[in-house]
């Protein structure tokens, strides 16, 4: 579904990523895990298309065997990337819906999203007050993160990636969301991104991949979990 060749990234004169190649696979979680500055964040950025990031020439994205390397963030969001906020801003005067209403312009009617939005709401247990406010208005670091996957379960990406889904979440909520992930996964790539072994606790990924100073440096299963846990990541 996603495989990405050779990139290498750079902000300014200094290499971030460094020659990152993997296949991602449809109907799998992946879970991305590394130290800070490890390059975790550059990665999704670059996969979105983030214009504060040079690539090397040899670098490539492959989006469903299409090239979208020189697309702009938006024409890879159409495609079928979706990529959350670390820390999701509010917007006031816009509602979730009104949101979802302008980004599927034209591909799905008002009754019919609404109705598919509600739906989704009530499986990650988003309270109804919630979705009337202003996107993001007065919630919680948690509320604000089960909005951030309603987006993507309305939007039905390709790949959709979470970059630190599980930080300011409690524990109720990393269980909602892990529990809707399990249905949310077919016929789609998932990435969850993060330096913190905890939501491996709740989500059982395909493959766990280690970044380390901009390179992949481990590959595996949730087993990894006890290697991190034992000798960090310094000593992988």
């Amino acid at each position: 579904m996603l495989d990405i060749q050779h990139l290498t990234a750079r902000v300014q004169s200094k290499t971030i990523l460094k020659d990152f190649s993997y296949n991602f696979k449809d109907d799998s979680i992946y879970v991305i895990m590394g130290p800070n500055g490890s390059g975790k964040s550059t990665l999704a950025n670059c996969i979105m298309g983030h214009p504060h990031y040079s690539l090397d020439s040899k670098s490539r994205i492959i989006l469903d065997k299409k090239n979208v390397t020189d697309l702009s963030p938006d024409k890879r969001a159409k495609a079928g990337i979706f990529l959350s906020f670390q820390s999701p801003l509010s917007l006031q005067g816009v509602t979730v819906f009104q949101l979802l209403r302008v980004a599927l312009a034209g591909k799905q009617g008002a009754y019919e999203l609404k109705k598919e939005m509600l739906r989704e709401a009530k499986k990650l247990k988003i309270r109804s007050d919630i979705l009337e406010r202003s996107l993001n208005d007065g919630s919680s670091g948690g509320e604000r993160k089960k909005i951030e996957v309603l987006q993507a379960a309305v939007l039905h990406p390709k790949v959709a990636i979470f970059d630190e889904v599980d930080t300011g979440v409690d524990v109720d909520a990393l269980k909602t969301i892990s529990t809707f992930m399990k249905t949310f996964k077919k016929n789609k790539t998932i990435i969850f991104i993060t330096h913190n072994s905890r939501i491996l606790k709740y989500i059982s990924p395909d493959k766990v991949l280690i970044l380390k100073d901009g390179s992949l440096v481990k590959e595996g299963g949730k087993e990894l979990l006890s290697v991190i846990e034992e000798k960090g990541f310094e000593n992988l």
